[in-house]
């Protein structure tokens, strides 16, 4: 059975054969994009349906359908959360405590998520609650907070050091560094600190190692960006262009063997749903891409925890350069100079629809398809995959 297409990849194509020049053919489309005529058919049918052209049931009804049965369950579950909540508090032997009866539900087929949600408790101190009792040191901490949080209720300006002091004073032992992290933690700083703010413009900490590093014989570390065979290492990275409407912001995943974009995805906004559509066309473009190492920069949109579920999800495996260092991701940057000569420096773009047809018609028609490249002997990504899948399956 044929793999399915991503739907942000038909919708590209969809408006790339809506909006196509007179002469232009939809077979000739279909060969560009490497779909097939009867395909792309099929598609500008359904996409007649979506706009009201032809009769049927469009995509957003059939969606609103699946949305509504998913509420009405999703409601049902939540009144027998309330039912079960009010026979269980409602028993006078039994002590008032919520989380047993999260255990109960959740043996009866009810998420926690759900339970946890009407009943507004927090899902992390259940689970804690749930795999083992309040340790002696969790209640050693305990007082020591408490300690702590008197001496700076009565005296405000007092750092870490002095509250050490005063919680010694009082009966509570402990190390200037203990005192420190405790204060830290509960954000109890002194009115004459220096001034701490929430919203650091600096890049956050790695996620992932960095695996494309290696060391020449001289001791000199540098960037490798090689792989042997297909899905062994992926490079991912977001790039911006301006139009009359707004920026417009592209995530693309390549392929380091075949120089292949595998995958991507475009929006008005740069948001980790954008990075995590990308690496979800991907897989579903490539298949089978467990154990692939996908390298990026430290973006915010890559360290989020939608982006490190979704490599979790498919196995695969995150690596993460330096921060402000391009040549940390070298191979990716020269594919979005490429796309920036090519087309968003070429001229001005009224609209963000215009410039995101412009973009996939590049990447699919001439990037992947026409321009040959001299990395991969003078083929073009498409044929330079297509001759190694024929040599391997010779050689087996």
């Amino acid at each position: 059975m044929p793999k399915p297409y991503p739907s942000e990849f038909r919708d590209d194509v969809v408006r790339v054969a809506q909006n196509r020049e007179p002469g232009v053919t939809i077979e000739q489309i279909a060969k560009d994009f490497g779909v097939h005529p009867m395909t792309l058919q099929k598609w500008l049918q359904r996409a007649a349906v979506d706009d009201g052209a032809k009769p049927g049931v469009t995509r957003t009804e059939a969606a609103e359908t699946r949305e509504l049965r998913k509420r009405v369950r999703l409601l049902e579950q939540e009144n027998e959360v309330l039912r079960r909540a009010a026979a269980y508090l409602s028993q006078a032997n039994l002590p008032k405590r919520f989380y047993p009866l999260v255990t109960e539900l959740a043996a009866s087929g009810i998420p926690v998520t759900v339970t946890c949600r009407v009943l507004r408790l927090s899902r992390q101190p259940y689970y804690r609650w749930l795999a083992s009792p309040i340790t002696d040191s969790e209640v050693v901490e305990a007082y020591r907070a408490n300690a702590l949080f008197d001496a700076h209720r009565d005296d405000p300006e007092f750092g870490h050091r002095l509250l050490a002091d005063e919680a010694r004073d009082a009966g509570e032992p402990m190390a200037d560094r203990t005192a420190w992290r405790i204060t830290a933690s509960n954000c109890w700083w002194s009115v004459f600190g220096k001034k701490r703010g929430r919203n650091s413009k600096k890049p956050g900490p790695a996620v992932h190692d960095d695996l494309c590093t290696v060391t020449d014989e001289n001791g000199r570390v540098r960037h490798e960006f090689t792989a042997d065979g297909p899905n062994q290492l992926w490079l991912t990275d977001i790039t911006e262009h301006k139009t009359a409407e707004g920026k417009l912001y592209l995530c693309a995943i390549k392929d380091v063997f075949g120089n292949k974009i595998v995958g991507y995805s475009i929006d008005s906004r740069m948001k980790s749903s954008l990075a995590v559509r990308a690496l979800e066309n991907a897989v579903a473009m490539r298949g089978a891409v467990a154990g692939c190492v996908v390298h990026s920069d430290r973006g915010s949109q890559f360290r989020s925890r939608k982006f490190l579920r979704a490599l979790s999800r498919h196995h695969l495996v995150g690596s993460m350069g330096r921060v402000a260092s391009c040549g940390d991701n070298a191979a990716m940057e020269s594919f979005f100079a490429l796309l920036q000569k090519n087309v968003l420096d070429r001229r001005s773009w009224t609209s963000r629809e215009q410039l995101r047809i412009a973009i996939v018609t590049w990447i699919e028609r001439t990037y992947h398809r026409r321009r040959r490249q001299a990395a991969l002997g003078r083929l073009t990504p498409i044929e330079f995959e297509a001759f190694m899948n024929t040599t391997v399956a010779l050689a087996a």
